[in-house]
């Protein structure tokens, strides 16, 4: 009985293992437009992701980015982003700032 047990555990845990265990995180991809920003001000594309970085430019709100990617640095998340229609102009800015939008 306890060979029973400790097999099914077992196949428990690898199902587990196999099936990712923890929940996956969403996908942060697609087109973006900058909300949020004080209105005497604008959103920071900087060259890297972090306020240490250089400022390549500032986005009012309203202004549509395509984000290729997301990543956690200190208390900010951080998006690789392009301007749609300028995507050779690529930068990150803080995730708090972007709200999807349809493509």
């Amino acid at each position: 009985m306890q060979k029973t047990t400790l097999a099914h555990a077992t196949l428990a845990v690898v199902l587990a293992a196999g099936l990712g265990g923890a929940p996956a995180l969403a996908q942060e991809t697609g087109y973006f437009k900058v909300a949020g920003v004080e209105t005497d001000d604008m959103l920071k594309m900087r060259t890297g992701p972090g306020i240490g970085f250089g400022v390549i430019l500032g986005l009012p709100n309203g202004t549509i980015l395509r984000v290729q990617s997301c990543e956690q640095t200190g208390g900010t998340r951080w998006c690789k982003a392009s301007l749609k229609d300028a995507r050779r102009l690529k930068g990150y800015v803080s995730r708090a700032y972007l709200l999807e939008v349809e493509d």
